[in-house]
């Protein structure tokens, strides 16, 4: 029988898993199984050589009952409605693991961006807000950036819905430029959090990391890329090996940023293939040669993998930052890393979650892992409401404080029932969104 990779049915099957463990009432149970509000749109754009293409979207609103409905846009030529339908599920149940009060929606459009001019994807993005302009705004559903969507995508996204309300509204998303209300720091917020929950759960076995008495001199006053705001507090974790899938913002980022930490970056890949050196990569000369050629392939000093082979690379710490459905039965038993960070969403099916728990490697969820960009969000979206702007340094202390009491939230969960992080991370998730749907009670 084969591996069953419908994201939508893998998270329903995620949630099923754990409404048994919380013993919730079938109403409720039944209530997180489905999606709230589903927006399918078809849409026309002129293309540069004056032709009319019509293009499908979608923007799905899975749960409200938390607060604003929040997620991100992708564009990429495989969405599909099931798809996205799971990502919504995913962002319900990462609001709520790590505290905040967001629902979980999410966008996307089916479409080929590098394939598409500047113009036209600028085109694309209005017509479509303009068609999902019914059921976003910053009090009901908040759009963000996602795969091959960016800070630009977002300033596009505001100003049309601004034009459409006939002033500006900032708030309609996050994710934007600074000189438009964007925040400090969400650029790096995924990869930051993700690296943060990566050296909790290196101290958490254990791992040899140097405590900040030893390098705090390194660390300079204003919460830098190397700091974090973590003055006294934080832990390098020097030597540790890091194989990372997918080298683009969460991905790239990561890298610099836990190789900044003392980690050991052997081995990265893009769509185009991976590479490997057992002795470390110089991930800024890396991120430069990504720029200049478009892949990481060809850089100097490098073995040639495939995508997927990075997955298969020898580590301390594997981070899937790619697409979903990566890590499957085919190649999990070749996976040898000792911690797997999910930055992506969905990288690990079901089948092969089990097979890691019963490998003993930990999996920090991508409900945990990755949750550093919905974090920052919230922060961005709070400084927008109050019109006042926060330091990056302050944005990097409370995004440590948030990741960090999250991961021990799920790894306590997951000790108390003798589950693995997913399920624990599940629990923590699933019981903060039905204990809301129980006190508010269903209208009318």
């Amino acid at each position: 029988m084969s591996e069953e990779l419908n994201p939508f049915k893998i998270a329903q099957q995620q949630l099923d898993n754990v409404a048994k463990l919380l013993d919730l009432k079938k109403g409720v149970h039944e209530y997180l199984r489905h999606t709230q509000r589903e927006l399918t749109v078809n849409f026309p754009v002129k293309m540069d050589n004056g032709d009319i293409k019509i293009f499908t979207g979608y923007r799905i609103q899975y749960n409200n009952v938390r607060g604003p409905c929040k997620g991100g846009i992708r564009y990429h030529p495989d969405v599909t409605l099931d798809e996205v339908r799971a990502l919504a599920a995913w962002m319900t149940w990462k609001s709520a693991v790590v505290g905040i009060p967001y629902g979980g929606a999410k966008g996307g459009v089916v479409c080929n961006p590098k394939e598409m001019s500047q113009n036209e994807l600028e085109r694309l993005t209005r017509r479509f807000t303009s068609e999902i302009s019914i059921i976003i705004g910053p009090e009901k559903d908040i759009p963000a950036p996602d795969v091959y969507t960016n800070a630009q995508t977002m300033a596009w996204i505001m100003d049309t819905y601004s034009m459409i309300k006939g002033y500006s509204v900032p708030g309609v998303v996050t994710g934007k430029p600074i000189s438009i209300g964007g925040s400090l720091g969400r650029n790096e917020a995924t990869a930051r959090g993700c690296m943060f929950v990566i050296r909790e759960a290196l101290k958490h076995l254990d791992y040899k990391v140097i405590p900040p008495e030893v390098w705090r001199k390194e660390c300079e006053d204003d919460g830098s890329s190397i700091c974090d705001g973590d003055e006294g507090t934080g832990y390098r974790i020097d030597g540790a090996k890091v194989a990372i899938q997918g080298f683009g913002n969460a991905g790239s980022i990561a890298a610099k940023l836990l190789s900044g930490k003392g980690a050991k970056v052997i081995a990265v890949s893009d769509t185009r293939g991976g590479i490997l050196n057992k002795d470390g990569l110089d991930i800024e000369k890396v991120i430069e040669h990504k720029a200049k050629t478009g892949s990481v392939i060809g850089f100097e000093g490098t073995e040639l993998l495939g995508h997927k082979q990075v997955l298969e690379v020898e580590c301390d710490v594997l981070v899937p930052a790619a697409l979903e459905n990566q890590i499957t039965n085919d190649n999990v038993d070749n996976v040898k890393a000792k911690i797997v960070a999910e930055a992506a969403n969905g990288p690990t099916t079901p089948e092969a979650d089990q097979i890691l728990s019963d490998k003993k490697i930990m999996v920090l969820p991508d409900i945990l892992a990755n949750a550093g960009g919905v974090t920052v969000s919230y922060f961005e979206w709070v400084q927008g409401l109050q019109s006042f702007f926060w330091s990056e340094r302050d944005v990097n202390v409370r995004l440590k404080e948030i990741m960090v009491k999250a991961f021990e939230n799920v790894l306590e969960m997951s000790k108390r029932h003798g589950v693995d992080n997913r399920t624990g991370a599940y629990i923590v998730a699933v019981k903060r969104v039905a204990d809301a749907i129980m006190h508010r009670g269903i209208f009318p």
